[in-house]
């Protein structure tokens, strides 16, 4: 298997010379599970920056909601109210974290094809050889 060009499920978005940005796609198709990687030369060496979209853990649940009510009104009933207190939980525990960390504690995945990661490997490494020669043959940042 062989790196493709113009390659599947990588968008190059901009390019500033001693920068080049691509938005890396999700086999799932969901838009927020995107990338936008960003590769940079500067007086440092090569930056890499990924912008995603996270989530909060919305499938923890501090009080589990039951499967065994006989009635489907009240199955709904205890379902619906055990949801919105996880989901409360949820949103203080984050926000206590940030407030007593100055962090907050995500997950994002991205689901690649094999040609996908390969693509995207590809495109890291061009990346990263086209921004350093800009910067080089251009005096950037010196």
């Amino acid at each position: 298997m062989k790196a493709e060009l113009p390659a599947e499920g990588i968008l190059k978005t901009r390019e500033w010379g001693s920068s080049k940005m691509y938005k890396i796609i999700c086999e799932c198709g969901q838009s927020n599970h995107e990338h936008d990687v960003e590769i940079e030369a500067d007086e440092t060496g090569i930056n890499v920056n990924v912008y995603t979209t996270v989530k909060t853990d919305y499938w923890d649940e501090s009080i589990k909601p039951r499967y065994d009510v006989d009635s489907i009104w009240l199955q709904e009933f205890d379902w619906a109210w055990k949801s919105i207190v996880n989901s409360f939980i949820r949103k203080v525990k984050l926000t206590w974290e940030l407030w007593t960390t100055g962090t907050v504690t995500a997950q994002t995945t991205i689901i690649l094809s094999e040609q996908q990661a390969l693509n995207y490997a590809e495109t890291l490494k061009s990346a990263i050889t086209d921004v350093k020669k800009f910067k080089k043959e251009n005096h950037v940042n010196k």
